[in-house]
C-alpha cells in the first residue's frame, strides 16, 4: 500500500478533506513540545481550520521531549497525517497540513533550542501532562530536585524538560535581541498560563536573575482550557483509516467531535485566528477550566478506576452500564454546588452532554489510559472538590468512591486477580505499600493516605474523608466496583 505523503495527494478520494491552503508556502511559527495524540486532534485541527480561514505564518513543528517514534511514522509522510473524527451517525476524516516537522529533543537538544531561538517562533506550545512540569502539585511550584531539573541546570545546553527547553529558548532570544515567545500550556493544570510562569521564572532565577526578570517583563503566558476526548490510536483505528483513504497512514489520530479551547487572550507576539474557527478568546479562563477539572476530568477519573475494576475496557462501555452512569450522576450532584458556572453555561446541562460523550460508542477511550499518572491527577481532578464539600459539610460518599476505587487500582490486581499494568511515577511506591498491605483496607488506605505529595498534610487526619473512603475501599475488595457502586444512595 502507498504511503500518504506529499507526492500520493493526488491519489486521495474526493470524499476526503483537506487543506485548502498552499502547504509549500507554509511557514513554522508555532513550536509544539509534546508532540501526541492530543495536540495533533487539538492545537492543529483548530490551527488548520485558522489557515483555511487566513493564511499565515502558523505552521507548526512538533517536538518529542523522550522517543523518536512520533518523528520516525511521520517524517516519511513529510508530516501529513489525518484525522478520524467518531460520531455516533459515522466516521469523517480529514487531512492535517500544518505540522511541518518534527524533532527528537534527546538526539539534539540544541537543535530544538535553536528553533526555539529562532525568529520565526511566535508561540511555544505544550502537552507534556501534569508530570512534564517537574513540579509540586500541591504547591505549584518547582521541584529544584526533579532528575530532569537538575539535569537541565548542570547542562543549559542540552536541556531535556520542557521548562528547561522553554528558559533556555527565551534565553538565546534574549542574547539575540529578539522578543519573547508566548509559552501556550495546553495540559489540563489548574491556572496553567499562571503556573507555567512560575515555573520558568523559579528556573531561570536559579541560574540567572536578569533572565528571571526579563522573562517576567516580556513573556507571555496565557491561561487555557482544553476538551476533546482523544483516544489512543489502536491497529484497528490504523486498518480503517487505510480503507478509507486508500494510502497507509502511519500516524492517524481519533477523536470525538466535540471540542473546545478557552484562551486568554495575552500573546507576545501575534496568533492564529484560532477564536474565528470556534476557540473562545476570554479574558479569565478559569471558570472554564475549574469546570471541566471537576466535572469531566474528576469524573472520567472515578469512572475509568471504577470501569477497569469491573472489567469495561472504555469509557463507552463503562458509562453504559446503568449502575455506573448513576454513579455518574451522584457524583455530578456533589461536585456541581462546588463549581462556579462559568457566563452563560448550565452545569446541569453540561453535565448531561458529558453523559452523552462519554457513551459515544464510537470512541473507544481506554479505562486503562484515563487511569495513568493518578499521582498527577487526583489532586485537581477530586481532592480540590473534596476540601470544599467537607468545608461547607456536605457529603462526599460519591467522591470518596473515586478515590476509593483508586487505591483498590493502585493495589496491583484486578477483581479477576489478574496484575494491572499500573503506568505512575509513584508505581514502585505503590507495589511496595500494596505488598504490605494486602487487602487489608485499612492499612492499604492509611499507608495510601500518608503520601503527603497526593493528600497533603490534611485529609489524612479528616474523620470525614478517611472514614468512608476506607469503609468504600473494604467494599470493593469484598464485593467488587459494581455493587459498591449500586450501594450508594442517591
Amino acid at each position: 500500500m502507498t504511503r500518504l505523503s506529499d507526492s500520493a495527494l493526488p491519489a486521495l478520494p474526493a470524499a476526503i478533506r483537506r487543506f485548502g491552503y498552499e502547504r509549500r508556502a507554509l511557514s513554522p511559527g508555532i513550536v509544539h513540545l509534546g508532540l501526541g495524540a492530543f495536540a495533533r486532534a487539538h492545537l492543529c485541527d483548530y490551527t488548520e481550520d485558522a489557515l483555511e480561514q487566513g493564511f499565515g505564518p502558523w505552521g507548526i513543528v512538533g517536538a518529542s521531549l523522550q522517543r523518536p517514534d512520533q518523528r520516525d511514522r511521520l517524517a516519511p509522510q513529510d508530516g501529513l497525517y489525518t484525522f478520524l473524527k467518531r460520531a455516533p451517525q459515522g466516521p469523517e476524516l480529514r487531512l492535517i497540513g500544518c505540522l511541518r516537522g518534527v524533532m527528537v529533543a534527546p538526539e539534539d537538544p540544541a537543535a530544538l533550542v535553536a528553533r526555539l531561538a529562532s525568529a520565526e517562533t511566535r508561540i511555544v506550545s505544550l502537552t507534556v501532562t501534569e508530570k512534564g512540569y517537574c513540579h509540586d502539585p500541591a504547591t505549584g511550584r518547582l521541584r529544584a530536585d526533579h532528575p530532569d531539573i537538575v539535569h537541565d541546570l548542570a547542562n543549559p545546553a542540552a536541556p531535556r524538560s520542557a521548562i528547561g527547553l522553554i528558559v533556555a529558548g527565551l534565553k538565546a532570544r534574549r542574547a539575540a535581541g529578539l522578543g519573547a515567545f508566548t509559552a501556550l500550556s495546553c495540559d489540563n493544570l489548574p491556572s496553567n498560563g499562571r503556573v507555567l510562569r512560575g515555573l520558568v521564572r523559579d528556573f531561570a532565577s536559579l541560574s540567572d536573575d536578569g533572565l528571571a526578570a526579563w522573562i517576567e517583563s516580556n513573556g507571555a503566558f496565557p491561561a487555557t482550557m482544553v476538551d476533546r476526548i482523544v483516544p489512543a490510536t489502536t491497529e484497528a483505528d490504523i486498518a480503517e483509516v487505510e480503507g478509507l483513504l486508500g494510502l497507509h497512514d502511519a500516524a492517524p489520530v481519533v477523536g470525538e467531535p466535540f471540542r473546545q479551547w478557552a484562551i486568554e487572550d495575552v500573546f507576545a507576539d501575534g496568533r492564529p485566528a484560532w477564536d474565528a474557527v470556534g476557540a473562545q478568546m476570554v479574558s479569565e479562563v478559569e471558570p472554564f477550566e475549574f469546570m471541566k477539572l471537576r466535572m469531566l476530568n474528576g469524573a472520567h477519573s472515578s469512572l475509568a478506576y471504577l470501569g477497569y475494576l469491573a472489567g469495561h475496557e472504555t469509557v463507552a462501555q463503562a458509562s453504559g452500564d446503568a449502575v455506573f452512569a448513576r454513579f455518574l450522576e451522584g457524583l455530578w450532584r456533589e461536585v456541581i454546588p462546588t463549581v462556579p458556572a462559568p457566563q452563560g453555561v448550565s452545569l446541569a446541562a453540561y453535565a448531561e452532554a458529558l453523559l452523552a460523550r462519554f457513551q459515544n460508542p464510537a470512541i473507544r477511550h481506554r479505562t486503562w489510559q484515563i487511569a495513568m499518572d493518578g499521582s498527577q491527577k487526583l489532586p485537581q481532578r477530586l481532592l480540590g472538590a473534596i476540601r470544599d464539600r467537607l468545608q461547607a459539610g456536605a457529603p462526599i460518599d460519591h467522591l470518596a468512591l473515586g478515590i476509593a476505587a483508586w487505591m483498590r487500582y493502585v493495589s496491583g490486581r484486578d477483581e479477576a486477580g489478574t496484575a494491572i499494568d499500573i503506568r505512575d511515577p509513584l508505581a514502585a511506591t505503590y507495589a511496595e505499600i500494596a505488598a504490605r498491605a494486602g487487602h487489608d483496607a485499612e492499612a492499604l488506605s492509611r499507608a495510601l493516605l500518608g503520601i503527603e505529595s497526593i493528600f497533603g498534610r490534611d485529609l489524612p487526619g479528616e474523620a470525614r474523608f478517611t472514614g468512608p473512603v476506607t469503609r468504600h475501599l473494604a467494599a470493593l475488595f469484598d464485593q467488587g466496583a459494581k455493587a459498591t457502586a449500586r450501594g450508594l444512595a442517591g
